[in-house]
């Protein structure tokens, strides 16, 4: 790779590694992104807007508080503008993931080359595929823009199997919940269930990716519960929220051949937070991010001020990559505030789910 990104100063923000000094890791991140010669064009003239200086004036993680919240602007900014110039005159060219449309027009990020290699090396270390035999896998989630779904090209082509996957248009849906067509929604959540019934009927598949309301929907179908139980290995589910008992009810009563496992995402931190393990099958899940490049903040929404531990609060993530940098993001989630791990920068997440309104727009989770 060509650019600025191969010099020795650079070497902290590799995705590849992971950080052990948070501090020096934030510093080299704020050194790069708004350098003139490695900063982005976004970043580089957002910089001219603030009040303050992002290199003399954040010390530490909690100073990221100090960066205005910019990810609606990733409505419509140009994905080119987003690349940092220190990839070089000609860098490599991003994917491009956009986020659901719960609240909007939906707001696009890159997943530059490196950050994909090394995130597909993370995810197939972890708990989903590591100390079992690879196999094909059915995408009954997002595709296209949606990362959910479309990573798992990159998983298939490293351990040469074949990915599966279901036409789902979660905006659609989305919009036909906010008309109030009941009917239109239960009719195209059963086409989606043929779908996957017609694909486990057929072929040789052993996990399942997938996302809450679908999988709840799957457990009404005596037939997918059969098929489910017999062939799947791995539910990998994620997108839409999942209550305790819905959890317990889905992994003991309907499924209790298969193992189930999640990850908190959002398109805007572009890596998942893992489950903490050890919970039992009857308590919420943590979430543990990946710290220092993912840290979360779990706030009241009107102060901004922390709540405390085991207390329900708003979800501010923070993302500092060296291909992107998004700080003080407000999600549209709430969740329980947890403490983190050991070392960890932030706070921890059990129990998240959307907020009823969001920037004065009715939420609206549907089937992702």
């Amino acid at each position: 790779m060509t650019g600025l990104s191969t010099d020795p100063k650079w070497a902290v923000l590799d995705p590849a590694v992971h950080p052990t000094d948070p501090d020096a890791y934030l510093r080299a991140a704020l050194d790069w992104h708004f350098g003139a010669e490695t900063g982005s064009p976004f970043w580089l003239r957002r910089a001219e807007k603030l009040d303050f200086d992002p290199l003399r004036d954040v010390h530490g993680y909690e100073d990221l508080a100090l960066f205005p919240n910019v990810v609606d602007e990733l409505r419509q900014v140009a994905v080119e503008d987003l690349i940092p110039r220190g990839y070089g005159p000609n860098p490599p060219m991003p994917r491009v993931f956009e986020t659901g449309g719960t609240t909007g027009a939906p707001k696009r990020v890159i997943l530059m080359p490196d950050w994909i290699e090394a995130a597909l090396d993370r995810m197939l270390a972890g708990p989903v595929f590591a100390g079992r035999e690879a196999a094909n896998i059915l995408v009954a989630a997002p595709t296209g823009p949606h990362k959910i779904g479309s990573q798992y090209d990159w998983v298939v082509a490293r351990q040469n199997t074949v990915k599966f996957a279901i036409d789902i248009d979660p905006r659609w849906v989305k919009k036909l919940i906010g008309q109030g067509k009941d009917d239109e929604v239960k009719a195209y959540v059963e086409h989606v269930l043929d779908q996957i019934e017609h694909v486990l009927e057929s072929q040789h598949v052993g996990m399942l990716v997938t996302t809450p309301p679908l999988l709840r929907a799957c457990a009404g179908r005596p037939r997918l519960v059969e098929l489910i139980n017999s062939k799947i290995e791995v539910v990998f589910w994620g997108g839409a929220h999942m209550t305790v008992d819905e959890r317990f009810q889905l992994a003991h009563e309907h499924f209790p051949n298969v193992r189930m496992i999640s990850r908190y995402n959002s398109a805007l931190i572009l890596e998942g937070a893992r489950e903490r393990e050890g919970l039992g099958a009857d308590s919420d899940i943590t979430y543990d991010p990946r710290s220092p490049v993912v840290t979360f903040r779990v706030v009241d929404p009107g102060t901004r001020q922390p709540v405390r531990y085991g207390e329900r609060g708003q979800v501010v993530m923070n993302h500092i990559s060296k291909g992107m940098f998004l700080p003080n993001n407000l999600e549209r989630d709430s969740a329980v505030r947890v403490e983190g791990r050991p070392g960890q920068i932030g706070d921890s997440v059990a129990g998240p789910k959307p907020v009823d309104r969001f920037g004065g727009e009715r939420v609206i989770e549907g089937i992702y």
